[in-house]
């Protein structure tokens, strides 16, 4: 079962993403703030990490930026679900090595499983 780290500070979003995600099939975890994301990285594998950007203590660009240049977590998959949706945080997010960036209004939550879902299956073959 892959296992999904989701950071995420809205709690209703939080509640909504991770109900869908484990009826999907997949092991998911749950951080609302930026700060520990690092630290839960380091002790446990994900497959995935889906993202916010605007997190309190640490944005979403932080976090990518951070894990971008660990060497153990340089090539952690990354999926973006944020509200941002300015060409240029599209873009930063995806230099700064995010798979996907998805804006949370414009896709239902399981249209965002679908993606999710699209991510690990293309990435294992």
């Amino acid at each position: 079962m892959p296992s999904i780290l989701l950071v995420e500070d809205d709690p209703l979003i939080t509640e909504i993403y991770e109900t869908k995600l484990k009826e999907s099939g997949f092991d998911v975890e749950t951080l609302s703030d930026g700060r520990n994301v690092f630290k839960r990285l380091k002790e446990k594998k994900f497959d995935l990490l889906v993202l916010d950007i605007v997190l309190p203590n640490l944005t979403g660009f932080e976090i990518l930026r951070k894990i971008r240049k660990d060497k153990d977590l340089k090539n952690l998959k990354i999926f973006v679900l944020s509200n941002l949706g300015q060409r240029s945080d599209v873009d930063l997010a995806k230099e700064l090595g995010a798979l996907k960036y998805l804006i949370k209004a414009n896709f239902t939550p399981s249209e965002i499983v679908q993606e999710i879902q699209k991510i690990l299956v293309s990435k294992k073959s």
